[in-house]
């Protein structure tokens, strides 16, 4: 098992490969014939043509030895899918994550009470007041907040889990080195303190458009339901939302506006069957099946 968790450290590592190509690779592949073969010829078929001399030059130089000592002095945990502490509901995904870079309270992943919030960057004063009205009560009853660090909703939802007293997972797009969007640094840092920050990608890899699609299945997929606050109708959030349908997850969302764009999605998503919120009594219900008089 260690031989498998030091290869698959490599290969996060590695310039050009992608944790979606190792995912790939591994399910087409024996861990067995992987590890002892250990040849890049497999591995260089995914990497871009610009990127494959860097990918080679990592793959025969870098060592896991060398990379858990750097990883230790920055205070990140290596995770990979065998190990006990992974999350048992992030294995139920079709195509969870091999591997996660971790910076604080790993037992959060643990926790029986997660639960995700997605929503709109360019978030309404609207969305906000929602939000505050719909997340203390879900914070006191022990829910873990599970978000991306996004501006806007995602902003919120971590900043309320914090001054309420609670939890929260932040899941990145990029590795812990690139801090997207930089106006978050100092929340991120919070979180890393007290919560946990979480990202599939290497510490050094820079946060790229097509990751955050990626990460949304993370944040679906750690929780027991997803809260859509504000979203258009092509959006990120409507991405979370339906990777949490295709992952069998409760979702809910909070109508608005039939006059803003940002309740186009959210409507959307309640006519093909989301949950309708008001308060948070309509998630606890669905979720805890609790009985509110």
């Amino acid at each position: 098992m260690n031989r498998l968790s030091d290869f698959l450290l490599l290969l996060s590592s590695c310039r050009g490969l992608t944790p979606s190509s190792i995912r790939k690779i591994f399910h087409s592949h024996s861990s067995y014939d992987l590890i002892s073969k250990r040849t890049p010829a497999i591995f260089l078929e995914t990497v871009p043509e610009s990127s494959r001399q860097a990918f080679l030059y990592d793959f025969r130089n870098l060592k896991p030895a060398h990379l858990r000592k750097e990883l230790l002095a920055s205070g990140i945990s290596f995770l990979t899918i065998h190990d006990t502490s992974y999350p048992d509901l992030l294995k139920q995904i079709p195509d969870p994550p091999l591997f996660l870079f971790c910076i604080g309270d790993t037992g959060l992943l643990n926790e029986k009470l997660l639960f995700g919030v997605a929503g709109a960057r360019k978030a309404s004063p609207y969305g906000l007041k929602a939000l505050e009205k719909v997340l203390p009560p879900l914070i006191r009853m022990k829910m873990v907040i599970v978000s991306g660090l996004a501006e806007g909703i995602d902003t919120a939802a971590h900043a309320a889990a914090i001054s309420h007293g609670g939890r929260t997972i932040a899941v990145l797009g990029g590795g812990f080195r690139h801090i997207y969007p930089a106006s978050n640094r100092q929340l991120a840092k919070a979180i890393s303190k007290d919560h946990l920050l979480l990202s599939e990608y290497a510490p050094h890899v820079r946060p790229q458009k097509w990751h955050f699609p990626e990460r949304n299945r993370i944040i679906s997929g750690l929780s027991m339901g997803v809260l859509v606050a504000e979203a258009k109708q092509r959006s990120g959030s409507l991405i979370t939302a339906q990777a949490a349908m295709e992952q069998g997850r409760d979702v809910f969302a909070i109508p608005g506006s039939i006059l803003s764009g940002l309740s186009e999605g959210t409507h959307a998503l309640i006519n093909d069957g989301a949950r309708l919120v008001t308060c948070a009594e309509d998630i606890l219900e669905e979720l805890l099946g609790l009985q509110w008089v």
